[in-house]
């Protein structure tokens, strides 16, 4: 496990790494008994992988090196009646054996993550102490790692999954963890396709009725137009410089009004706090970011989408009778 620990550690695309041992086991305070999962984790790196240390609520996050702290849930506490510096005992069975193995710990820390099932069922020990109630000696369950760019752990096709997955060590990343959170992303994805077609399609409509009104409104000017020799080269161009000017009016507001949620809503939040999606529980809120392409690739796409719109009037106006356009009046 240090070597590849060691590894790990070298890689250029990896931030940070943390060792775990898992077991499932048995506390018991002097009023009940409850079955949990025992997590043992080294107190100085986890903190940088995961919130334990941000979710404590009463006493600390391991200070001192007493190696018999216990960390658990509220929910967990409130159903061993107990409270900071009381004394709870763990039982686990032993990894090569499966003898039971019992030790004596005290509370040093009580956390709350809003998640009914570690808050219940969870306790965080030293990883030097699991591995001795284990009886696992230098050995651990699972390396926790942080890439440099969330990019890295999406891709289960990248190279460092294949160079870690030796001598039955399994290196997977989130997706394999988790294929229900990835199918939620595809599935956003989809979605938010499906509804920009739809959104396409009202705006389509909208823009086409658009410049139908303005025509027909004008339709006696266009005539006269067409009258004094205005080439139907000229009348079609003449749409679509307008359609094209509605596109440039709508994307300039559209960004302002973007701009301006999207900015407020980073500064305050939205507040899912609690609410489970695709096996994963919201514990902060989620907060919009803005990227430079959605002022650059979207707009040049609506401003496209707006002119090739336009073709179906202009080609109208190019084709119109004078005649016909001079005997239609306001």
């Amino acid at each position: 496990a240090a070597a590849v620990v060691s590894r790990l550690e070298e890689e250029n695309i990896v931030s940070r790494v943390t060792p775990r041992t898992l077991a499932f086991g048995m506390i018991t305070s002097p009023a009940n008994a409850n079955s949990i999962s025992v997590i043992g984790i080294r107190p100085s790196t986890e903190r940088h992988l995961s919130q334990i240390d941000e979710a404590i609520t009463e006493g600390n996050y391991f200070s001192g090196d007493d190696m018999h702290d216990v960390v658990i849930g509220r929910k967990l506490a409130e159903i061993l009646e107990v409270g900071l510096g009381e004394r709870v005992v763990l039982t686990v069975a032993q990894a090569a054996t499966g003898d039971l193995s019992q030790e004596m710990f005290r509370i040093s820390g009580i956390f709350h993550f809003n998640v009914p099932e570690m808050d219940r069922a969870t306790a965080f020990i030293r990883l030097d102490k699991s591995q001795q109630l284990l009886g696992l000696g230098d050995r651990i369950h699972e390396i926790a790692i942080v890439f440099t760019d969330p990019k890295y752990a999406r891709d289960d096709r990248d190279g460092f999954w294949g160079r870690y997955s030796t001598d039955g060590n399994e290196a997977v990343g989130w997706t394999v963890l988790l294929p229900q959170l990835e199918a939620a992303f595809e599935l956003s994805e989809f979605s938010t396709l499906l509804v920009g077609i739809m959104l396409f399609g009202v705006v389509a409509l909208g823009i086409v009725n658009t410049l139908f009104m303005s025509l027909h409104e004008r339709m006696f000017e266009f005539g006269v137009l067409r009258a004094v020799g205005t080439r139907p080269r000229a009348m079609g161009t003449l749409i679509l410089l307008e359609a094209g000017a509605l596109a440039v009016m709508s994307i300039l507001l559209g960004a302002i009004i973007g701009w301006l949620a999207t900015t407020v809503t980073a500064h305050y939040g939205i507040d899912y706090t609690g609410i489970e999606f695709a096996g994963v529980t919201f514990r902060d809120p989620l907060y919009p970011i803005l990227r430079f392409g959605q002022f650059v690739v979207y707009p040049v796409w609506v401003f496209l989408f707006t002119v090739i719109m336009g073709l179906y009037p202009a080609v109208f106006a190019a084709r119109m009778s004078p005649v016909r356009a001079m005997r239609k009046s306001m």
